[in-house]
C-alpha cells in the first residue's frame, strides 16, 4: 500500500525509516518532510492545514494509510476530514485530540474520573493567578492550556518565576491563544516516564517504555524544551508498575472519553511521574513522542504498518509487538539559541560518519540546499545508538555523536543518566 506521513520532524523521519522496512508499503511519502526524508522516501510540498489538498493528494496516489505524526494538524480535524473522504488514518480524531490541545478539558476529565494527577486550579485573570501562586507557595507549575510545541509548561523554582510565567502567557500572550487559560498545578517529585499505547478504541497493545530529557542542559538544568534526548527501556517502570498505570490510567482515560462520546484511535501517550505515592499523570499527548518515538522504534521488530492500518480500520485485537532486547538512546542535536528564536543556514558535516559508526541520524530541522546539508530550525538532528544495556547504548551513541559538526551545536552529555544510576 502507498502511505502519506504528514510531518517534518525527527519522530517522521524515524516513522518512515521504519515504514521502509515493511512488506506492507510500497511508496512512502512525507509532507512536508525535511533533509533526511528527502533521501530516504519521497517528499511533498503540500499545506497539510489544507485538508482538501491533502484529500486530492491521496486520491491521485492512490494512498491507502495517513500517519500524522504532530498534534496540530489532529487538532485541527484533519483525521476527521480524510476519513470523511474513505482515506484510513492513524491519528486522533479533533474530539479525541482535545486531550492535548485543551490541557483544562484534560485535566478535568481526570478529576471526574479520578485519575491521579497533581492538584490544580485554572485562571483566565492574572491577579487571580497572582494570589494563588503567592497563597501556594513554590516550587509550583504554570501551563498554557493550548498546543505551545511542547514549550509551554514552566516549573517555577520560585514564586517570581511563576508569577512572570502566569503574566507571559495571559497579559503579554507569549504563546498566543494557546495562552488564554493557564493552569497552575502543584509541583510532583519523582522521576518521569513515557508511556505510550496503541489503541483502537477498546482494545489497548503497548509500545515499549522510555524516558524523555525536556530540559536544555546537563543535569536537567535550564528551560524546557520539546525534548533534548531520550532513552528505552525506561527502568523506573516494571511489569507490575505498568500494570498499575494501565488499569489506574489509560483504561479509565479511554472510558472517560467514551462516557463523553469520544472513540480514541491511534496513540495515546501518557506523561507519568513516579512519585512515593504511586503513578500520577502530568501531561497527555495525542500522538507518539518526539524524541521517543527515535528510541522505540529502532528496538520494534514488529510491521509498524501492520499495526497502523489495523488501528485506523478499527481493530487490533490480537496484534503483538516483538521487541529487540537491547536499549536504545537518542541525543538531539540543537542550533544556537533553541529553544528561543534559531540560528540556520549552518552547513551540517559528519552524519555519514556517525553512521559508519553503526548509529541512526535521524534528521528533524535540516533541509538540502543545492545538494548540501543545512540547518532549518531548533531542533536539528537525533543520532541514535543501541547497545547491551544502557551503559553501552549511551557510550556507542556519543561516540557517533562527536562525528557531527555545525556551527552553533549544543546537545546534552548526560541522557540516559538516570537509568545508568540504576544499574
Amino acid at each position: 500500500m502507498n502511505i502519506l506521513v504528514i510531518g517534518s520532524g525527527g519522530r517522521e523521519h524515524a516513522i518512515c525509516w521504519k515504514l521502509k522496512q515493511s512488506k506492507e508499503a510500497e511508496d512512502i511519502y512525507c509532507a512536508p518532510g525535511n533533509g533526511g526524508t528527502e533521501t530516504d522516501v519521497i517528499n511533498v510540498n503540500l499545506s497539510v492545514s489544507d485538508h482538501r489538498e491533502v484529500a486530492a493528494f491521496c486520491a491521485e496516489k492512490d494512498i491507502r494509510l495517513v500517519i500524522v505524526g504532530p498534534e496540530a494538524p489532529l487538532a485541527a480535524g484533519i483525521t476527521d476530514f480524510l476519513e470523511g473522504a474513505r482515506v484510513n488514518v492513524f491519528g486522533t480524531s479533533r474530539a479525541a485530540s482535545q486531550l492535548e490541545a485543551n490541557k483544562t478539558f484534560a485535566k478535568n476529565l481526570m478529576k471526574k474520573n479520578k485519575i491521579p494527577t497533581a492538584d490544580f486550579e485554572v485562571f483566565n485573570d492574572f491577579k487571580k493567578a497572582r494570589d494563588y501562586i503567592k497563597a501556594q507557595g513554590a516550587p509550583i507549575v504554570v501551563k498554557a492550556f493550548g498546543l505551545a510545541a511542547g514549550k509551554g509548561v514552566i516549573v517555577a523554582e520560585t514564586e517570581e518565576e511563576a508569577i512572570k510565567a502566569a503574566e507571559d502567557i495571559l497579559v503579554k500572550k507569549i504563546f498566543g491563544s494557546a495562552g488564554d487559560e493557564i493552569i497552575i498545578e502543584e509541583c510532583l517529585s519523582g522521576e518521569e516516564a513515557s508511556i505510550l499505547v496503541v489503541t483502537d478504541g477498546s482494545n489497548v497493545v503497548p509500545l515499549a517504555t522510555s524516558q524523555d530529557h525536556k530540559r536544555l542542559n546537563d543535569g536537567d538544568k535550564g528551560p524546557n524544551t520539546g525534548g533534548m534526548g531520550a532513552y528505552s527501556p525506561a527502568p523506573v517502570i516494571d511489569k507490575a508498575l505498568f500494570g498499575k498505570i494501565d488499569k489506574t490510567i489509560i483504561r479509565p482515560t479511554l472510558e472517560g472519553l467514551r462516557k463523553e462520546g469520544v472513540v480514541y484511535k491511534g496513540i495515546l501517550y501518557a506523561g507519568i511521574m513516579v512519585t512515593d505515592s504511586g503513578p500520577k499523570v502530568l501531561e497527555y499527548n495525542v500522538r507518539s513522542g518526539d524524541p521517543e518515538t527515535q528510541v522505540i522504534l529502532p528496538r520494534m521488530k514488529s510491521d509498524l504498518a501492520e499495526l497502523a492500518i489495523s488501528a485506523a480500520e478499527g481493530d487490533i485485537s490480537g496484534s503483538e509487538i516483538e521487541w529487540d532486547k537491547r536499549d536504545c538512546v537518542c541525543v538531539v542535536m540543537t542550533s544556537k539559541g533553541y529553544p528561543g528564536s534559531s540560528e540556520t543556514g549552518m552547513r551540517i558535516t559528519g552524519c555519514k560518519a556517525a553512521e559508519k559508526e553503526g548509529a541512526l541520524v535521524f534528521h528533524a530541522g535540516t533541509h538540502l540546499e543545492n545538494g548540501e546539508l543545512v540547518t532549518s530550525g531548533g531542533r536539528v538532528l537525533n543520532v541514535v545508538g543501541m547497545g547491551k544495556g544502557i551503559k553501552e547504548a549511551v557510550k556507542n551513541t556519543y561516540k557517533a555523536a562527536g562525528k557531527i559538526k555545525f556551527e552553533g551545536m549544543h546537545y546534552r552529555k548526560d541522557i540516559g543518566y538516570r537509568a545508568i544510576a540504576k544499574c
